[in-house]
C-alpha cells in the first residue's frame, strides 16, 4: 500500500512537472510569436514610411525648379545650360532657392559664340558660376522682394550662390536687377512657384565679375 502511494505521488509529481514544462513551452511559443508579430509590424511600418518618402520625393521632383523650367518652353536654353553644368539635379532636390531665370529671349542677346563656348565641357566651372549668379538662397516671391526693396530705399543687395552681389530696385512697378557689370535686367515673369523655391523670369542674362 505504501509503495502504491509512493508510485501515485511520483506520477502526480511527474504530471505536474510535465504540465509545468508544457506551460513554459506554450509561454515561450507565445512570446516568440508576439516578438515575430512586433518585428513584422516594425518592418511594415518602415516599408510604409520608405514608400511615403519616395512618393514625397517624386512629388517634390515633379514640382521642383528644374521640372518647372523643363516644362516651360520659354526656359529651354536655361535647362540646356543647367544640364551642361550638371546643376539640374541640384534644383530638383531639397532646399529653397530663388532663381532669376533668363528666358530664351534673354539668352538670345548673348553672342552665340560666347554661349556655345560656355556650353563646352572644359568650361563647366565657368558656366556653373554664371548660373549660380542667378540664384539666391531662400524663397522670395515678388511681394517679398518688393518689400525688401522698399525697406532698403530702392537699393536692395542680395548675395548669390557664388558669393557675388546683385542689386535689386523697382521702376514703374517692375523689379530691376543690376549685375556686376552695371547692366540692368527686368523681371518679366514673376512667381513661378516650385516645391523647392520660386522662379522669376528675366529679360537679360546677368553677368558676374570675371
Amino acid at each position: 500500500m505504501k509503495l502504491k502511494t509512493i508510485v501515485m505521488s511520483m506520477a502526480v509529481v511527474a504530471m505536474l512537472f510535465a504540465s509545468c514544462e508544457d506551460s513554459k513551452k506554450k509561454e515561450a511559443e507565445a512570446q516568440a510569436q508576439a516578438e515575430e508579430m512586433r518585428m513584422q509590424r516594425e518592418q511594415d511600418s518602415m516599408m510604409r514610411l520608405e514608400e511615403e518618402n519616395k512618393m514625397k520625393m517624386a512629388d517634390m521632383e515633379a514640382n521642383s525648379i528644374a521640372a518647372k523650367a523643363m516644362n516651360n518652353e520659354k526656359y529651354s536654353t536655361l535647362v540646356a545650360a543647367l544640364q551642361a553644368a550638371e546643376l539640374a539635379d541640384t534644383f530638383k532636390g531639397e532646399g529653397e532657392y530663388t532663381v532669376f531665370a533668363p528666358t530664351n529671349e534673354a539668352f538670345s542677346k548673348v553672342p552665340k559664340a560666347t554661349l556655345d563656348n560656355l556650353m563646352k565641357p572644359e568650361n563647366k566651372a565657368q558656366l556653373q558660376a554664371l548660373l549660380k549668379y542667378h540664384v539666391v538662397a531662400g524663397k522670395w516671391n515678388a511681394a517679398d522682394v518688393q518689400n525688401k526693396i522698399k525697406e532698403n530705399n530702392n537699393n536692395y543687395e542680395v548675395t548669390t550662390l557664388d558669393n557675388q552681389t546683385l542689386t535689386l530696385s523697382e521702376k514703374d512697378g517692375k523689379v530691376m536687377i543690376k549685375d556686376a557689370t552695371g547692366s540692368m535686367s527686368t523681371v518679366v515673369d514673376a512667381n513661378m512657384d516650385a516645391s523647392n523655391g520660386v522662379i522669376h523670369g528675366i529679360d537679360k542674362v546677368l553677368m558676374p565679375k570675371k
